[in-house]
């Protein structure tokens, strides 16, 4: 049994030791895993500031200015609305009074011209009837 026990005694040793190689091996790993994150990290954070951020300063620069060209133009679409809507508006009033004015005048003109048949006609029938005929004139 003596040497039995020698030899579970050194399979034991030779185990512990390959245990504590492991746990060695895995603390080692443990620790260049973090230094890897690190430099990871760095490497991000660097690129983030030297790229990405002054790509995003300019794309956010280029945004506000589409924004205030399309508010420029929603401004300059209203104001042109509102300066249509009243062209037309006076133009509307400028038919009306002109519509008014003529309906004026020719009313005048057509009832002046009214009168003047009726007188004719009342000559010409007044005449007809004492029975002078307008080619005695």
């Amino acid at each position: 049994m003596n040497g039995n026990l020698e030899t579970t005694n050194l399979l034991l040793g030779i185990m512990a030791a390959v245990s504590v190689l492991e746990g060695l091996l895995i603390i080692g790993l443990g620790v260049a895993a973090f230094r890897m994150y690190r430099t990871v990290i760095a490497a991000i954070n660097n690129i983030e500031e030297h790229h990405i951020a002054p790509t995003v300063a300019r794309a956010n620069a280029m945004f506000d200015e589409v924004h205030a060209v399309a508010e420029s133009f929603r401004n300059d679409k209203e104001r042109v609305q509102h300066a249509i809507r009243s062209t037309i508006d006076r133009v509307d009033d400028t038919a009306i009074r002109v519509r008014d004015e003529v309906r004026t005048r020719a009313s005048w003109i057509i009832g002046t011209i009214r009168g003047v048949r009726r007188a004719v006609e009342t000559v010409l029938r007044s005449e007809s009837d004492r029975g002078v005929t307008p080619s005695s004139y």
